[in-house]
C-alpha cells in the first residue's frame, strides 16, 4: 500500500468510526507560524511533509469572477485589494486578519444582477493566479500555482481533500455579514432566491472540481461558518429552511463519488449537529474549545453517528507549557476510542504558537495515538 493510500485508509477508518493503525492528524497553519520555521529551514519548508500529516485541503479558485487582484492601496504598510468577489479588503501591517471594507452588493435588489463566471470554467483548476479564499488571510498571497499542480504535488503522499463553500459562507463574501443577517429579516424572499442560486452554482462547482480531480481526491471540505462563540448566528430553524438542503446536496454529490465530507464551521453550532447527522455528514471541524465544545463529551452523544476533526485547544499550544500541551493531547485522544476523531487544533496553528510547542503536540500524539489506545 502506497503512502497516500495508507493515509486515505487511516482517514476513512476514523471518519467511519473504526480503529485503524493510529489516530490521523491534519492541520491549518498561519503564515506567522510558518515564518518561524522558514527563518531556519528555508522558504521551501512544508509543514505537511515535515510533520508527515495525514491529509491536506487544496482549494480551487472559487471567486465569482476569475481575475487578478486590483491593488487600490499599497503604502508599504497597508495594502487594499479588490478581489474576484468584488470585495475590497485591507491587509493592515501585522494585524492577524484582514478587514473587509466594501462588498459588491449593497442593496437587496442588486443580488439578482450579480454575475458569475461559469462554475465549471477550466481556469479555476488549470490556471494559477489570485483568488480571495486562498490568497487573503493572515497574509496576502499572489499568483498561486494552478490547483491542478497543487493537487498533483501531494497526491502520492497524502489524503487530498478538495474544497467548497456552502451558500452562507459564499453569501457573506458578496453582500457582507451585516446584510446577510439583516436581510434575513427584511428581504427574506429575495435573499432566499439568491441563496438558491448560490446553492446550485456551488453544486456545479463541486461537480466540476470532482471531474478535474480525476480520481485524486478522497474527500471534500465544506466551509460554512454559521455560528459564533455563544451559538448560531441566526436561528437553527432558518438554517434548516434556507441552507440545510444545499449542504445536503453537496454531501450527497460527494458521497456519490465516494468522497469523505468534513464540514468546517467555527463557533458553537451544536444546535445543528443532529441535522448534520441526518443529512449524512461524515465529520465536523474545528470544534472550537474556546466556544465551549469538547470532543470527548460530544463523543458520548455522537459516537458512531458523527466524527470530529479538531478540538485541540490552541490557547494551550500558545501557552508553551509542555505539561499542559501533553495533557491536552492525552485528554482529547479519549475522543478517538473506537475511531471517530482526527487530531487537529480547534481552528489553526496561530503565529503565537512556538515551533517546539507544536512539535511536542505531534510527538505526544505519535507516542500515545497508536491503536489500541492507552490513555
Amino acid at each position: 500500500m502506497g503512502k497516500s493510500q495508507e493515509k486515505i485508509r487511516r482517514m476513512r477508518d476514523a471518519l467511519s468510526h473504526r480503529q485503524g493503525d493510529r489516530v490521523p492528524v491534519g492541520e491549518f497553519f498561519w503564515t506567522g507560524f510558518l515564518k518561524q520555521y522558514r527563518q531556519t529551514m528555508g522558504d521551501d519548508f512544508d509543514p505537511y511533509r515535515h510533520f508527515d500529516l495525514d491529509y491536506i485541503v487544496i482549494t480551487p479558485n472559487m471567486d465569482p469572477k476569475i481575475q487578478p487582484f486590483e491593488i487600490l492601496v499599497d503604502d508599504g504598510k497597508d495594502i487594499v485589494v479588490k478581489t474576484g468577489f468584488g470585495a475590497t479588503i485591507r491587509r493592515a501591517g501585522e494585524a492577524p486578519m484582514p478587514r473587509y471594507e466594501t462588498f459588491s452588493v449593497d442593496r437587496p435588489e442588486e443580488m439578482a444582477e450579480f454575475e458569475f463566471d461559469p462554475a465549471d470554467d477550466p481556469r479555476r483548476f488549470a490556471e494559477g493566479g489570485d483568488d480571495q479564499i486562498n490568497c487573503v488571510g493572515d497574509a496576502l498571497a499572489r499568483d498561486l500555482p494552478p490547483w491542478e499542480d497543487r493537487v498533483g504535488a501531494y497526491t502520492d503522499d497524502f489524503a487530498v481533500f478538495g474544497s467548497v463553500c456552502e451558500p452562507y459562507e459564499y453569501l457573506w463574501r458578496i453582500i457582507g455579514s451585516e446584510n446577510s443577517l439583516y436581510w434575513l429579516g427584511t428581504d427574506r424572499e429575495v435573499l432566499t432566491q439568491f441563496v438558491d442560486q448560490l446553492g446550485q452554482y456551488l453544486l456545479d462547482f463541486t461537480r466540476a472540481q470532482i471531474e478535474a480531480g480525476r480520481g485524486r481526491l478522497c474527500g471534500m471540505y465544506i466551509w460554512g461558518d454559521v455560528a459564533y462563540v455563544k451559538g448560531m448566528l441566526f436561528g437553527a430553524p432558518r438554517w434548516r429552511e434556507m441552507f440545510k438542503p444545499h449542504v445536503k446536496a453537496l454531501i450527497d454529490l460527494c458521497h456519490e463519488h465516494d468522497l469523505m465530507t468534513i464540514y468546517h464551521g467555527c463557533g458553537n453550532a451544536l444546535d445543528i449537529f443532529d441535522d448534520m447527522v441526518e443529512i449524512g455528514l461524515d465529520a465536523y471541524n474545528p470544534l472550537e474549545a474556546k466556544a465551549g465544545l469538547d470532543a470527548v463529551e460530544l463523543k458520548k452523544d455522537y459516537a458512531g453517528k458523527l466524527a470530529f476533526v479538531g478540538n485541540l485547544d490552541v490557547r494551550v499550544l500558545e501557552s508553551g507549557d509542555p505539561e499542559a500541551i501533553r495533557n491536552e493531547v492525552r485528554y482529547k485522544l479519549q475522543a478517538a476510542r473506537g475511531g471517530g476523531w482526527v487530531c487537529q487544533s480547534d481552528h489553526s496553528i496561530t503565529s503565537s504558537v512556538k515551533p517546539e510547542s507544536y512539535e511536542l503536540a505531534i510527538r505526544t500524539l505519535r507516542e500515545l495515538g497508536g491503536y489500541p489506545l492507552e490513555v
